[in-house]
């Protein structure tokens, strides 16, 4: 995130301001960086007298305001961290004294977690004024898939497309899921080694030949036999392929088929960013809408529906997973 490599690079250079306001959806960047600013403005020495860490739901914004008016104790700064911040959202207009007119020798730093902050309130206007605030938006699944791959390759491992890929269909778009699972590699493998398909069905428990991902390619290509034995190895292993994050990528996979086919430019470049996925995919989506007409497509969106309220018990009644899968493949293909 450009946004967070900024503040990184200005910290760095001494450019230190007295309120960092981290807010939004994706709490891994708001994590990260309350993480660099705990570990790089003071030495390790001037921690144990100057930083503080505390949490939104067992304080006051009146605990964290005094907090912060607090005068380091033989440092030239203090930082004061307030986690889970969002737990504070009743009273955060409270704040607004104090960013009119903050603490200069401290540093306060809200991790206000999955919500905004209005910025057309004065509050907002006032921490950009003296300090600095920071939106974690979520990615979207290709961008993460480009994080991931970058991420990997700054720490020495690179890793193939279709095991980023892979890694993607499987955890989602979490990216503090993803980093757990990387750190588990990055644990077992050697550096410089090139992460495979093979390595993540070894040491993460995705199977590389029976996942989401195999069987959305082999419902595009109509490899009836390939979805089949796909969909009988998910029904045998139904904890880790659970029915509803099938559907989910389904119906999203053929909602953007539907997108696909009413684009006047096909050039997978625009079909790409027209349908917000890695170029990667565009081949698939080709092959799919040769397979699939648009009228076709409509009807499958409408069976995955069907079977997403089936799923749920409106229309039918204790279906396993298993039958869930036979009925809506039979239906798409």
């Amino acid at each position: 995130m450009d946004e967070v490599k900024q503040i990184v690079g200005q910290i760095r250079k001494g450019d230190i301001k007295p309120i960092y306001f981290l807010f939004g959806e994706e709490a891994y960047f708001i994590d990260k960086l309350a993480e660099f600013i705990g570990n790089s403005i003071l030495t390790e020495e001037e921690r144990g007298f100057n930083q503080m860490v505390v949490y939104g739901k067992d304080v006051s914004m009146d605990d964290v305001v005094a907090n912060a008016k607090r005068y380091p104790m033989m440092a030239d700064r203090q930082v004061v961290i307030v986690r889970e911040a969002q737990h504070l959202s009743r009273n955060i207009d409270q704040l607004l004294p104090y960013a009119k007119n903050p603490q200069p020798t401290t540093v306060l730093v809200f991790c206000y977690k999955y919500k905004k902050l209005d910025k057309r309130k004065a509050l907002y206007k006032a921490i950009e004024k003296n300090g600095r605030c920071m939106e974690s938006k979520k990615l979207y699944e290709n961008q993460v898939t480009d994080w991931l791959r970058n991420k990997l390759l700054a720490d020495g491992y690179p890793i193939s497309h279709k095991a980023a890929i892979l890694l993607v269909e499987y955890l989602g778009t979490d990216l503090g899921k993803i980093n757990n699972e990387l750190d588990k590699l990055k644990a077992i493998l050697p550096k410089e080694t090139e992460i495979t398909p093979s390595h993540i069905e070894t040491n993460i428990g995705i199977s590389k030949d029976y996942n989401n991902f195999e069987l959305k390619r082999a419902i595009g290509e109509r490899n009836i036999t390939k979805a089949t034995r796909i969909i009988h190895y998910f029904a045998q292993n139904p904890k880790d392929n659970p029915f509803v994050l099938t559907i989910t990528l389904l119906h999203t996979f053929f909602s953007q088929l539907l997108k696909y086919h009413g684009l006047t430019d096909h050039n997978p470049r625009n079909v790409a960013q027209a349908l917000g996925i890695n170029p990667y995919f565009v081949r698939e989506f080709q092959t799919a809408a040769k397979n699939y007409p648009m009228r076709r497509v409509s009807q499958i969106v409408g069976h995955i529906r069907e079977m997403d309220m089936k799923s749920k018990g409106v229309g039918a009644q204790n279906l396993h997973q298993a039958d869930l899968l036979k009925e809506l493949l039979v239906k798409i293909i």
